[in-house]
């Protein structure tokens, strides 16, 4: 008999060799029905997978990210099993699932798939999906893996079988298909009743540009129709909100491939918006103790050798750069923290001097794949808002608090109250990833659990997720159409100052490591900027926005009076533009509107005659007229009590 620990605690025994389905039947035949897979010890599993240890048990029903992901998974084998009816000879790459759904990268020879052949694809999906198909596990030797796939004549799998060890693989069948797979998946085809192959695009095998250009097909499935539709009419309305989209209209950013690709050109109301976020968060930063430091774009490549990214991330950087002396090489800065701890160790540190906070916006460079780049999002250049506190052992749990409570103002201050901490850990079995003393590790890992218990935040536990020198609490915040973005990271770093052998001298005249926290509130201010654009569709904060009012003239006659205002709104701090173009105020309106500006003032002759604006509102219209100086009193009080992360009050 084994011992199955359920997630209330409770404890059920049942025969070696039960699987997670018979335990959900054992419990209701109605919660069995719904369980797509299993979590064992913090492992996803296939729910039909023998267990023949004690263990503790989650069983997974659609809406939990471990059963999307299974199900995603697949539903890209049940694919390449309509593929291989439709398309005989198809070979087949890989077919993950991904955070929108699944693909599969096929390689079709001379034949070509189209985007009106996809509903052919998804029919025959739907008619394999029908007959519930169960998806069995099994494994095999390495020589039978080999043997099959050379039967089949698939170059791509048995690429993929030669790097695997023998006694470590597996096979999945589900109806006439069999794929190399680690898995899991849902236990049968029955569950996929909702289909939707959205698009195609070209893939280099294995993301190498050396190797033969694959066809990609994207999908999504659910597990209702209902749900498809409601996930399709999501997806229009991200359209609209895609931040390049907003981008464009609103002016903020460009891009050049004469400049380079993932590298942003910032213009003039987006470089007022980056200014502000920084401002913002200096603010902040100064208040609670940190110092500005400056730290050069380039570093000795020894530098990283040093800290270990080199070992880590040498092939996500750019390579290095050589100079005429010889020997010296150079990096584009893939990270701050060497430069940090070097200034750390420009004088000598007392244990009265810790907690020492260093912050900085400084600008990063990565090599990003051609094809991953996206936006803003995923880009070859941009700026952490980092720091690194610099705290002796027995304050660590007190400088991490308080850097939640700084991650907790920014985004209360920005309207993003939907978030789940992510307490991200080593793997369980894999410790080859990381590196530092096993007993410093626990300690670090201790410690960010009890800060965000403390904190009372909304934590879920990732193996697996940890950064190469230390555990961390990353911040998973869902936008406002419920997609989920990885923003704030706080991170305990007990391996750096062991690495650069920082010191400080403790009160006991001996000397002794500090340990460093790794903490950007926002992440890096190109994806902050992106997710918030497509958070708030492009109707940012009115206290970030880069033009908050534009006056718009009547007509000539009232030229003068609407100088007056415009300078009054100037002088008062008030970010405003003036429109005084020879067109209908119809048509200024309607530009102003597109430009999603909050507030515009509208001057005529009973406006000049008395002295008062009449305000129009973004997306709710007129306000009424009211005197100047009422409207820039309200105005600054609004962005007054943004910027504090309070509710905004109600503007005339």
């Amino acid at each position: 008999m084994i011992n199955i620990t359920l997630p209330d605690g409770s404890v059920r025994q049942y025969e070696a060799g039960v699987t997670a389905m018979d335990v959900a039947l054992s419990i209701s035949e109605g919660l069995a029905r719904k369980v797509l897979a299993a979590e064992i010890n913090g492992e996803v599993w296939d729910a039909t997978r023998p267990i023949n240890k004690d263990v503790s048990l989650k069983l997974l029903t659609w809406g939990e990210k471990g059963a999307i992901s299974t199900f995603w998974h697949s539903s890209a084998h049940l694919m390449a099993e309509a593929l291989e009816d439709l398309y005989p000879g198809v070979k087949l790459g890989i077919g993950p699932p991904i955070d929108s759904g699944f693909y599969y990268d096929i390689d079709l020879g001379d034949r070509v798939i189209k985007e009106e052949d996809l509903a052919a694809i998804e029919a025959k999906m739907k008619e394999l999906a029908k007959s519930k198909s169960s998806y069995t596990r099994k494994e095999v030797s390495k020589a039978d893996a080999i043997a099959y796939f050379t039967e089949k004549d698939d170059p791509y799998k048995l690429e993929l079988i030669d790097g695997l060890e023998d006694g470590q693989i597996t096979f999945y069948t589900q109806g006439n298909f069999t794929d190399l797979c680690r898995g899991p998946h849902i236990p049968h085809t029955g569950h996929i009743k909702a289909i939707k192959l959205n698009s195609i695009a070209g893939a280099y095998w294995r993301g190498n540009e050396k190797n033969k250009m694959l066809t990609r097909i994207y999908g999504v499935t659910f597990p209702s129709q209902k749900e498809l539709d409601e996930h399709l009419a999501l997806l229009e309305e991200a359209k609209k909100r895609d931040h390049r989209k907003l981008g464009k209209e609103l002016e903020l950013f460009a891009f050049s491939e004469k400049v380079g690709s993932g590298l942003p050109l910032w213009l003039p109301k987006g470089a007022m918006l980056r200014e502000r976020l920084q401002q913002f968060l200096q603010k902040a930063q100064m208040d609670s103790g940190y110092l500005p430091v400056v730290t050069p774009h380039i570093g000795s490549k020894q530098l990283y050798v040093t800290s270990g990214h080199w070992e880590k991330y040498g092939k996500d950087s750019f390579r290095p750069i050589t100079t005429p002396q010889e020997g010296e090489e150079f990096m584009l800065k893939p990270m701050n923290c060497p430069h940090h701890c070097e200034i750390y160790k420009s004088a000598p540190r007392s244990y009265k001097d810790l907690p020492l906070r260093l912050a900085e916006f400084g600008t990063v460079y990565r090599y990003e794949q051609s094809g991953e780049l996206h936006g803003l999002t995923r880009v070859r250049g941009f700026t952490q808002d980092d720091a690194h506190l610099f705290c002796r052992p027995e304050q660590v749990k007190e400088e991490f608090k308080k850097v939640i409570d700084l991650v907790l103002y920014v985004f209360t201050s920005l309207d993003f109250e939907n978030f789940t901490a992510q307490v991200s850990l080593r793997d369980k079995d894999d410790r080859s990833k990381y590196i530092g003393d096993e007993h410093n590790w626990a300690i670090a890992e201790q410690a960010i659990i009890e800060a965000a218990t403390e904190k009372n935040l909304n934590t879920v536990i990732e193996y697996g997720e940890a950064a190469f020198y230390g555990p961390k609490l990353d911040f998973m915040v869902k936008d406002a159409l419920g997609r989920s973005w990885q923003l704030g990271t706080i991170q305990v770093d007990y391996n750096l100052p062991e690495r650069f052998e920082l010191e400080y001298v403790d009160s006991d005249n001996t000397r002794k490591r500090p340990v460093m926290i790794h903490r950007a509130p926002f992440g890096s201010l190109e994806r902050f900027i992106a997710v918030l654009l497509e958070h708030c569709g492009g109707d940012l904060p009115l206290w970030l926005m880069p033009v908050q009012v534009k006056v718009l003239s009547i007509s000539d006659k009232y030229e003068d009076y609407t100088n007056k205002v415009y300078n009054a709104l100037k002088g008062a701090g008030i970010r405003a533009e003036l429109d005084d173009r020879s067109e209908k105020i119809g048509r200024k309106i309607r530009d102003t509107e597109l430009m999603k500006v909050p507030y515009m003032l509208i001057i005529g002759e009973k406006e000049m005659n008395e002295g008062q604006v009449a305000v129009r509102k973004h997306k709710e219209g007129d306000k009424g007229s009211v005197p100047l100086q009422d409207f820039i009193d309200d105005i600054l009080a609004t962005v007054n009590d943004q910027m504090s992360g309070k509710k905004p009050v109600a503007t005339t």
